[in-house]
Formats: C-alpha cells, sequence, structure tokens
C-alpha cells in the first residue's frame, strides 16, 4: 500500500511566525483518519506548541523533509528552503501579482513545484474555506478596544500577543466596563466581521440597528454592524443590488459619513476592491462633524479606503496617530486631537495557539480528504497555482508577473 508522506514546516519568515498549520492533536488526528497517511514535523524553537507537545502524541521530528510528498506551511516559504519537485501548501500572495512575491512563485516554476494556495480553497458557491480570518477579526476587535482605552485614559488591557490563548485574554474584559457610551462602527460580514462581532458581544457591549444607530442616543456602549449596502449608493438606482455592486464597484459612490458623524471607534473589516469607492477621504476627517477618533483597521489595506491607514503596524508597536490636518503620522496618542489607528497586518500571529487549532480544524475538514483520496470534486485543483512547475489554465495571467517581464515588475 502505497503511502501519502506528509511534512509539517517549520515557519522561515522573518519576523518569525508562531503559528503552525497542524497542531500536535490535529496531527494525531489525521493519523487517525487517514491510515494511508504518515506525518512528520521539522522542529522549531519558535512555534507556539513546543516540539515536546508533538513527539508527546507519538508525532515524530524530522529536520529533513526531502522525503515527504506535500508539506504544510502557513506563511510564504523563502525561497532558498524550497524543495524542487514537491507540493507545498502556504499563503503565497501571488495571486493579485503581489511585487515583494514575484521571485517566489518564479522560484517555484523553476523548480518544478506544486503550489496549492490556502486563500484558493473554495466550495461549489465560491466561498473560502481555509482561513484565519475569524482570529484577525477577534484580536482585531480586542486591540481596537485596547486602543481606545490607552488613547483616553480608561484602561490599559494586556496586549492580545502576552495572553496565553483566547481564554486568558478573556479574563481582561471585565475591565471593559469603564467603557462611555461611545458608538463603534463595523464594516463587513465574512469571518473578520464575524470574528470582531464575537468580541464585542462577549464584552457585553449591545448591538442596535442602523437606524437605531444613526438616530439614537445611548446610555451604554452600542456597536453596529454594517453591509455593503448600508454605505454605497448607485446614482439613479432605487435599491442595492449585491451581485452589480461585487461586478462594477466602480458605478458606486461612499455614503459612509453620515456614519463618520456619529462614531467614535471604527472597526474596518470589509474587504476592499480598489476599484470601489473609498469611505471617506483626507478632507472629510478634517471636517467639525467627523466624530471618529480612534480606527482598527483589521483589513489593513495600506492606502485604501482609509486615508489613515498610511502604514501596517506591528504587534511589538500596534498604533500610530494620523494627524488630520498634516496628514503625517505621529507617535500614538501623542494629541487626542489626532486620529489613532491600530492597523497590525499579522493579527492572528497573537493568538497563535487558538489560531492554529481552528485552522487545522478547517485542513481535516476540507482539505486532508481530498488529498488523501484523489480530490474528486476538484476542490484543490482549483487552488492549484502551479503543477509540476507550470501555471495551471486558471491562473495563466499570472505568466508575465511570475516571470518578471511586467513593467512594475523590472
Amino acid at each position: 500500500m502505497t503511502r501519502l508522506k506528509l511534512g509539517v514546516l517549520r515557519e522561515g519568515k522573518v519576523p518569525v511566525d508562531k503559528r503552525v498549520p497542524l497542531s500536535p492533536k490535529k496531527c494525531l488526528q489525521v493519523l487517525q483518519e487517514h491510515p494511508k497517511v504518515q506525518l512528520v514535523v521539522q522542529p522549531s524553537p519558535h512555534r507556539c506548541f513546543k516540539d515536546q507537545e508533538f513527539t508527546d502524541l507519538g508525532i515524530p521530528l524530522r529536520e529533513d523533509l526531502s522525503n515527504c510528498d506535500v508539506l504544510f506551511g502557513v506563511k510564504e516559504v523563502p525561497i532558498d528552503q524550497l524543495i524542487p519537485n514537491k507540493t507545498y501548501f502556504f499563503f503565497s500572495h501571488t495571486i493579485k501579482k503581489q511585487p515583494h512575491n514575484q521571485k517566489l512563485l518564479r522560484a517555484v516554476l523553476e523548480k518544478g513545484i506544486t503550489l496549492i494556495d490556502y486563500e484558493l480553497i473554495t466550495n461549489e458557491k465560491g466561498e473560502r474555506e481555509v482561513a484565519f480570518g475569524r482570529w484577525a477579526g477577534i484580536v482585531g476587535a480586542y486591540n481596537g478596544i485596547l486602543t481606545y482605552g490607552r488613547k483616553w485614559n480608561l484602561f490599559d488591557l494586556k496586549p492580545a500577543h502576552e495572553c496565553l490563548d483566547m481564554m486568558d485574554m478573556e479574563e481582561e474584559f471585565f475591565k471593559v466596563r469603564f467603557l462611555p457610551n461611545i458608538k463603534i462602527a463595523v464594516t463587513g460580514g465574512g469571518r473578520v466581521a464575524l470574528g470582531a462581532i464575537e468580541v464585542l458581544q462577549r464584552m457585553g457591549i449591545r448591538q442596535v440597528t442602523v437606524p437605531e444607530y444613526l438616530n439614537k442616543e445611548f446610555a451604554e456602549p452600542v456597536f453596529v454592524q454594517l453591509r455593503s449596502s448600508d454605505y454605497h449608493h448607485k446614482p439613479g438606482a432605487t435599491a442595492f443590488e449585491t451581485q452589480d455592486f461585487y461586478q462594477h464597484p466602480e458605478r458606486y459612490q461612499s455614503t459612509f459619513l453620515r456614519f463618520a458623524k456619529v462614531t467614535d471607534l471604527l472597526m474596518s473589516c470589509a474587504y476592499w476592491n480598489p476599484a470601489a469607492p473609498v469611505l471617506f477621504t483626507k478632507e472629510d476627517m478634517r471636517e467639525p462633524d467627523f466624530k471618529i477618533n480612534t480606527i482598527a483597521d483589521i483589513s489593513c489595506d495600506v492606502d485604501g479606503p482609509i486615508p489613515s491607514t498610511k502604514r501596517a503596524s506591528t504587534i511589538a508597536e500596534p498604533a500610530y496617530d494620523y494627524n488630520p490636518w498634516t496628514t503625517e503620522l505621529e507617535p500614538a496618542y501623542a494629541s487626542t486631537k489626532n486620529v489613532t489607528v491600530m492597523a497590525v497586518d499579522n493579527l492572528p500571529c497573537e493568538l497563535p495557539r487558538n489560531a492554529s487549532v481552528d485552522f487545522g480544524r478547517q485542513l481535516l475538514a476540507h482539505v486532508m480528504g481530498p488529498l488523501a483520496n484523489g480530490d474528486t470534486e476538484g476542490i484543490l485543483a482549483r487552488a492549484t497555482i502551479a503543477k509540476d512547475g507550470a501555471l495551471t489554465e486558471r491562473y495563466q495571467y499570472l505568466q508575465d508577473y511570475a516571470m518578471g517581464t511586467l513593467a512594475d515588475n523590472k
């Protein structure tokens, strides 16, 4: 009986990511549910699960993974660590022709590698099956409240990355009782937004409707969830058509300013198409009735829909100030007249154990079966950017990018 040999990679990208695609218990579950599979783990001194936690469950550690058929990582694998002619699973961040990963995709092709990107693993409706989005929302919302509390000297939450796990982080929620009657707007309807809402609800913050949010005053902090239809309008249209908006976002205008006039803390969790209108402009932020003073840009689209997100921040220094009058960035909490921005772009790394367990659960549910049993429904085929060193038909549009022949890649 031919066995499928799987390897779990040590994360090699710098700064070091502590997440792992499969926790020790999920590794054990893979072996129990798929008898034809063998699995080894590359040792790591930085991983959120210690090597001992794997070996305690009988999961072997191996430095050399060249004998494996399929290798699982989380973030991009450094070029010098790619093993030729192997199948890799990781987030490649190449499908939008991201300049910083052009050389990575070229190396994948030159080394005869098969690359399957987690971001592209979808169901028949095109919905993603494997993602860290919920944990981005959970940590992002927590960081947003933390940032607001520090800005106004209300309370000082322990940073999420200093918490052992989600349960430890929840022990901090009691401090939020010192939150005044502010209004919080959460944009988006996907995993990220739902993760953010989960935290706000666990903190005891009440959700209200859009009309209530816009027109009523409350004696307690409240939040609202805003969908695209709540803050976009197509001139001449009598109703919002979701499919039309996704297909032709350039035809729409933003109506977000009506929310900016009553919002204290904005949590941006929505996917943004560069062809879509921005939420508001630099000029809007200087208007006397622009009320937002703290922004948790959880989606972290630099130079995107929120003009104050001029760069990503870091886990070590998660916030910075944006001065609306100079449009320059200043140190966090430099002035209450500034807008304070939290724009960490790797939020799930702050709760790596929880995020890893959840991610592994998704791999067991949606990837391991097709991988071990021939991918009869084509789930993995749709997510395969390159096969044996050649771009698949679906991703042929990346050829010039991969070869570095596009003008912006020279």
